[in-house]
C-alpha cells in the first residue's frame, strides 16, 4: 500500500466557500481583520456564508453572526464590500451583543462568481488557496480593506513578489510569514492592506492504533487537528475501531517511519508514539527528532522514558535533541483511564502549539 503525500484534512471555510461557489452559489467570506482586548475571535478567523443561508466558520463568539451574516446577505445581493466594526461603545455592537470588553472589525465581501457577478474575491484565487493549504503549502494572502485588490503570495521577495503588491510592504509580509500572524498595513497611496498567513491546518500524527488512540484521534479532529493513525498491525489499524478513518489515507498500515517520511512532516506537525513497542516508538522518534515537528511526544513511565533515552544516546542524538521529547507524554492531569490520557496529551500538544507556561508539566 503507499501512502498518499497528503492525507485528507478537515475542510476550511475557504473550502466550503469554493465548494459552495462551484456549486453555483453566492458566496460570502467574512474574516476578522482587527481586534482589541478582549475580543472573542483572532484576526484572520474566517466565516463563510452562502445564499442558501448556510455557515461554516465563525468570527466570535457568536456575538456577532447574525448580523455578519445579514450583511452578507446584501453584499451577495450586490452591495459593495464592508468593513464592519464592533465594539462596547457603538450602539451596533450592543444591539448585537459584544458586550465582552473588545472591539472587532470584519470585513465582509463576496465571492466573484457566475451565481454573483458584483462579487470582489475572484473564485480563482479562493481556489488557488484551498490548494496551497491542502497541499501544505504557505501562503499570504494580501487584500485591501476595501475590497479592491486580492493577491495570493507564496513567495516574498523583490523578484518574485506579484506586480501591483506595494515594495514598501514587502517586510510586513516576511515578518508575517515567518509569525504566522495576521497584520493591517498602509502602503505609501494610503490604502490600507490586511495581510493574512494562510498556514497549513495543524496535523497530527499518532503512532499506535490503541485504545487511547481511539479517543485521542476524535479528540484531535473535535478541536481542528487533522489526525491520521499509523500502525502496522492490521488487527488494531481497522475502520470499525476508528470511524469515519479512511485505509490508506487517515488510516496507514505501513512501518511508522516509512509513514512519516512519504507523508512529509512539517512545522504544523505532531508527532505521539502511543504502542509501547520500541521497535515501533524507536524508529518513528528517530524520523520525528531529525524532523521540524512542533512536538514529539512518546507513551511510558519514567523508566521506560529513561530506557528510551539511552537507545537515542547510543545511536548518536544529542541531548538537545532528546530533549524535544515529551514523555511521560500529557499533562500532569492526574490522568486515569484511555479517555483522561487522550485528554493530557492532546492538552500538551496544544500548550506546546501556544507556548503556554505549562506546556513542560509531563505526566498524567
Amino acid at each position: 500500500m503507499t501512502v498518499p503525500l497528503s492525507a485528507p484534512q478537515p475542510l476550511t471555510p475557504l473550502d466550503h466557500a469554493l465548494l459552495w461557489a462551484r456549486e453555483g452559489h453566492a458566496v460570502a467570506l467574512a474574516t476578522v481583520v482587527g481586534t482589541w482586548g478582549s475580543s472573542p475571535r483572532p484576526a484572520g478567523s474566517l466565516m463563510a456564508i452562502s445564499d442558501t443561508g448556510r455557515v461554516e466558520g465563525s468570527v466570535s463568539g457568536g456575538c456577532v453572526e447574525t448580523d455578519v451574516i445579514t450583511a452578507a446577505q446584501a453584499i451577495m445581493a450586490g452591495a459593495p464590500p464592508e468593513v464592519l466594526s464592533y465594539g462596547v461603545s457603538s450602539d451596533r455592537a450592543w444591539e448585537v451583543g459584544l458586550a465582552c470588553g473588545g472591539k472587532l472589525d470584519v470585513l465582509v465581501e463576496a465571492v466573484l462568481s457566475p451565481a454573483c457577478p458584483s462579487g470582489t474575491l475572484p473564485e480563482a484565487l479562493l481556489a488557488e488557496a484551498c490548494a496551497k493549504q491542502t497541499a501544505r503549502t504557505g501562503a499570504l494572502l494580501a487584500r485591501t480593506l476595501d475590497g479592491v485588490k486580492h493577491l495570493l503570495i507564496s513567495d516574498v521577495t523583490a523578484e518574485s513578489t506579484p506586480s501591483g503588491f506595494p515594495a514598501e510592504l514587502i517586510p510586513a509580509a516576511l515578518a508575517c510569514l515567518n509569525s504566522g500572524r495576521c497584520r493591517n498595513e498602509p502602503d505609501a497611496q494610503g490604502l490600507d492592506w490586511f495581510l493574512q498567513p494562510l498556514t497549513p491546518p495543524p496535523r497530527l500524527l499518532i503512532v499506535g492504533a490503541v485504545h487511547i488512540a481511539q479517543h485521542l484521534a476524535l479528540m484531535a479532529r473535535m478541536t481542528g487537528f487533522s489526525p491520521v493513525v499509523i500502525d502496522p498491525r492490521t488487527a488494531l489499524a481497522t475502520t470499525e475501531r476508528f470511524p469515519g478513518f479512511i485505509l490508506g489515507e487517515t488510516l496507514l498500515t505501513e512501518w511508522p517511519d516509512d509513514a512519516l517520511e512519504e507523508l512529509g512532516v512539517d512545522s504544523m506537525t505532531a508527532i505521539v508514539t502511543l504502542t509501547h513497542d520500541a521497535k515501533l516508538d524507536d524508529p518513528t522518534l528517530e524520523v520525528a527528532l531529525r524532523s521540524p515537528a512542533f512536538y514529539v511526544g512518546a507513551l511510558g513511565s519514567r523508566t521506560t522514558q529513561a530506557s528510551r533515552i539511552e537507545r537515542l544516546r547510543a545511536i548518536g542524538f544529542s541531548e538537545q535533541e532528546i530533549s524535544r521529547i515529551h514523555g511521560p507524554v500529557g499533562l500532569a492531569i492526574g490522568a486515569i483511564g484511555a479517555e483522561e490520557i487522550a485528554l493530557s496529551i492532546l492538552a500538551q500538544i496544544v500548550a506546546v502549539r501556544r507556548k503556554a507556561a505549562l506546556a513542560n508539566n509531563p505526566g498524567w
